[in-house]
């Protein structure tokens, strides 16, 4: 099963993708996407009756926008750097001084929640704001139950499911703040989430294969078994002695391919097409479009 959020109309509603071309509305008594992961199994088990209803209400994919499936954050979003050694690698002698040794354990930072937009949006772009923008296709992981130092054999249990995300990073940014990733990586608008998360127990995520495509050419391909540290490391690390909250969503590394790290370098640009795909998750496709994101706003 599949679950997201739709705006049908001028309201917003989560949904189940059923069948390729629609599914069905849920009723407004569910509440939001994050409402539902913190129910339990005994939404699971509501959502099970209203997909197999005959008298749900209907939606056509055709008629309804895709929304990014998680609208409401309790804190920033989770995010895993370098989880796969050949993207590791292949950034060596490339971070303008910024090189550090190979980890040993999982390398963890955080992104602004308003840098996530819906499945098909533009990507906001400022060639002022800078002059480097990545591209950086990530598996993305719903946390579904609450826990804190959640053991490594338990961690799966703490998994509601399943989507992509673009990780697209201004790489001048991160070498202008000392290296960090968090101002690099949180311009608004720059983050396609979904499209539909995809249920644990429907997908083998061990199989997931990753793509990146950039105006037709393929940029990144990987499986998700090629991970440093697989996600229930991932889970039971970040989590020691940190809650993690039902609804969070966690980012857990791109593979090799980025821009950066390519001779020459390839770099974002207004009216790039990028299409993310995840073997059963589904794909983002988004457009690059030039915004002016330096105006003052209050």
């Amino acid at each position: 099963m599949k679950i997201g959020t739709v705006r049908a109309g001028a309201i917003e509603r989560v949904a189940l993708l059923t069948h390729d071309k629609g599914g069905v509305l849920l009723p407004f008594a569910f509440g939001d996407l994050v409402t539902i992961i913190n129910s339990g199994p005994v939404a699971l088990d509501s959502l099970k009756r209203v997909a197999a209803d005959s008298a749900a209400e209907k939606f056509d994919l055709a008629t309804v926008t895709l929304l990014a499936p998680i609208r409401r954050f309790r804190r920033d979003v989770l995010c895993t750097g370098w989880n796969y050694w050949d993207h590791f690698y292949e950034s060596e002698g490339k971070r303008e001084g910024q090189d550090v040794p190979k980890p040993d354990a999982p390398t963890f930072f955080t992104k602004a929640p308003d840098a996530v937009i819906g499945p098909n949006d533009d990507i906001a772009f400022d060639a002022k704001l800078s002059t480097k923008w990545d591209y950086e296709a990530e598996v993305v992981v719903i946390v579904g139950k609450t826990g804190r130092s959640i053991p490594l054999a338990k961690a799966m249990d703490h998994v509601f499911g399943y989507c992509m995300a673009n990780d697209v990073s201004q790489r001048d940014l991160q070498r202008r703040h000392g290296g960090q990733w968090l101002k690099g990586k949180s311009i608004d608008g720059t983050m396609p989430l979904g499209p539909w998360i995809t249920m644990r127990d429907d997908i083998d995520i061990s199989t997931v294969m990753i793509e990146f495509e950039l105006n037709g050419v393929m940029m990144q391909c990987a499986g998700i078994a090629d991970m440093a540290f697989p996600i229930p490391e991932l889970i039971a690390e970040l989590s020691s002695g940190m809650t993690l909250y039902a609804g969070d969503v966690l980012l857990t590394g791109t593979p090799s391919g980025i821009g950066n790290a390519r001779t020459p370098p390839v770099f974002l640009a207004q009216g790039d097409r990028l299409i993310t795909r995840g073997s059963g998750l589904g794909e983002l496709v988004n457009t690059m479009r030039t915004v002016d994101l330096t105006v003052y706003r209050t």
